[in-house]
């Protein structure tokens, strides 16, 4: 199996170098270029081709989230995936509903990096436990948000949300309940279809709101 090709958009020369050290120890990935502008990393990434971008959120000029639209608008394939210090319900939700794979703080174990990297070019989505957390307490802390009532799941779609709430991929709640991660998939699917949710995050927030899940 071919490496996964990785490109890392960051301004910060410290956090280019580190991400490329936490990249670079997977005998299944290869870095391919770093960018330290928004601009830069549309140019590499239509020149370069990669499998992955690893995308800082607040860089000069063209930020992660504008590169990010242009790599889309260009119909540039890779999977992007952003790296950041923003952890605000905001900031997730414009970043995965614009186009992202997934989303990690700054602050995350290099073992984490490499996991999302790989959960995203396999097309599960990638939210870092301390981004799930914090995008719950911001939830429960909104007091303007209603509560609201969903329609019921059945005991393995409530497993897997339960899961999902603890900021696991879907190869990750498939290997704790052991389910294939394409029946995972599945069910994740079935919920949205259910509460009528576009993505995982909104599937999510729903949860929250409804008092189905909690940290």
């Amino acid at each position: 199996m071919s490496e996964i090709r990785v490109l890392i958009a960051d301004d910060e020369q410290l956090m280019r170098s580190a991400l490329a050290i936490f990249v670079e120890r997977s005998s299944a990935m290869q870095v391919v270029g770093a960018a330290e502008d928004g601009a830069e990393a549309v140019e590499l990434a239509e020149r370069l081709r990669p499998d992955v971008v690893l995308m800082d959120l607040n860089m000069p000029g063209l930020d992660g989230f504008e590169a990010a639209q242009r790599l889309q608008d260009a119909g540039n394939g890779a999977r992007i995936l952003a790296i950041t210090t923003l952890g605000t319900t905001d900031a997730i939700v414009r970043a995965l509903r614009g186009g992202f794979a997934g989303y990690l703080l700054k602050d995350s174990p290099p073992e984490a990096v490499v996991a999302a990297i790989a959960a995203v070019h396999s097309g599960s989505g990638a939210l870092s436990p301390e981004v799930t957390r914090r995008l719950i307490l911001d939830v429960k802390s909104d007091a303007t948000a209603p509560a609201v009532a969903m329609q019921e799941l059945n005991e393995r779609e409530s497993a897997i949300l339960r899961e999902l709430a603890r900021g696991k991929s879907n190869q990750e709640i498939a290997e704790t309940l052991h389910q294939a991660e394409s029946t995972v998939k599945t069910h994740l699917g079935a919920v949205m279809k259910k509460w009528k949710a576009r993505d995982r995050v909104q599937v999510l927030i729903l949860a929250v709101r409804a008092g189905l899940v909690e940290l």
